[in-house]
């Protein structure tokens, strides 16, 4: 048998969710014809037969989660051999199937359970509910689970019915999440734009692009203080300044959060930014976006106001070191010239790793952003 493996999806994707087959067993397939569909934390990939033949066996079913090099479909031959033609990357020979369960992610998991109290016939009992003792609160004294703890939370949980394991992108922001969360030092800054300025335009603050002036404001800041447009490898203690900025855009879907990443903004015009971002929206809707247009920020704007909320702590994702976000835009009363008046304000948000920025540098960034953006056009 001939077996094909899972090949490399692009940089930083180790993994894949079996989306559905375009074959089964016994169809006889030619070489690039569509073999499956896969997600990945990325986008929906489509990988092709890298060879013709006949289709002995498939080695995973929709909704299993495989990893990279590990078997997809065994063509009918006597010999088995590697393939070397695939458009997607090296492909190796193997015998085994990876069906992941459901990754442990946050304090709880990085610590591999340390630090939940709980005697062996409680963790016996949580092993037979199948009750993760990091979702139990504890009850007993010096914070020690009990058997009716466990059982509390059993109970609840056979009330909800089974639950959804987490696949795809939000398994992807579950883990980046957890990761940003132990590693990145983060403070954040608050503040107001008063956006009063841009009603001498003849448009209101709805008349206005919203999120293209934000990202010729986030230009505005990194060139006052270009240290927040850097990576930074923690590891190594190792910064990178960068020269171009490319902009990640938080972008909310049902199926999670997607940042596609605008490139070069600083080199743009508004209508051009304009149509970029258009396009990545509606390549995101219909999960066509390259994977390479994911990733390599510099860094990171969300304008969560769009939906609802003023002031947030936005999460910084390494390796990027800072994150801009931009509240709902509402009237408020503020002094004018010695009297009150009534201004459309902006609020703002900016989070960064205080490993690598100083609070400095992250007020004059959000000095620049406010001063760009209190501009008439």
């Amino acid at each position: 048998m001939r077996i094909f493996k899972l090949p490399d999806l692009g940089e930083g994707l180790q993994e894949a969710e079996i989306v559905n087959w375009h074959v089964k067993a016994g169809d006889t397939i030619a070489a690039d014809q569509p073999l499956l569909s896969v997600e990945t934390a990325k986008a929906i990939v489509e990988i092709p037969s890298p060879f013709g033949g006949q289709i002995a066996k498939l080695f995973a079913q929709p909704g299993d989660i495989v990893h990279l090099g590990a078997p997809l479909v065994g063509f009918e031959g006597a010999g088995a051999s590697d393939d070397a033609g695939t458009v997607v990357g090296a492909v190796k020979v193997g015998t085994q199937v990876v069906n992941e369960g459901v990754a442990r992610v946050g304090a709880a998991g990085l610590a591999g359970g340390h630090g939940i109290k709980a005697t062996p016939a409680v963790r016996a009992l949580a092993r037979k509910l199948s009750v993760d003792l990091s979702m139990v609160t504890p009850s007993g004294h010096d914070g020690v689970i009990t058997a009716t703890d466990v059982q509390r939370v059993a109970t609840t949980l056979a009330d909800v019915g089974a639950p959804d394991v987490i696949r795809g992108v939000r398994r992807a922001m579950a883990q980046n999440m957890a990761r940003a969360q132990s590693e990145v030092a983060a403070a954040t800054v608050m503040d107001d734009a008063d956006l009063h300025a841009w009603q001498t335009t003849g448009r209101s603050s709805a008349g206005h692009d919203i999120t293209i002036r934000l990202v010729r404001a986030l230009v505005a800041g990194v060139r006052a203080e270009p240290v927040l447009n850097a990576w930074y490898e923690g590891r190594t203690g190792r910064r990178h300044l960068l020269e171009r900025i490319d902009v990640g855009i938080a972008a909310d879907l049902p199926e999670g959060l997607f940042v596609p990443v605008l490139r070069n903004v600083g080199k743009r015009d508004a209508a051009d930014l304009r149509a970029g971002l258009d396009r990545m929206r509606a390549d995101i809707v219909a999960r066509t976006i390259a994977p390479e247009e994911m990733r390599g920020n510099t860094i990171t704007l969300s304008n969560f106001g769009m939906i609802a909320g003023r002031y947030a702590a936005p999460i910084v994702v390494p390796p990027t070191v800072a994150i801009l976000g931009a509240g709902r835009i509402r009237d408020e009363v503020v002094a004018s010239g010695g009297v009150p008046a009534v201004h459309r304000v902006m609020p703002l948000s900016l989070t960064f790793d205080h490993r690598v920025v100083t609070g400095g540098e992250a007020a004059r960034f959000l000095r620049a952003v406010i001063e760009d953006l209190e501009r008439p056009e």
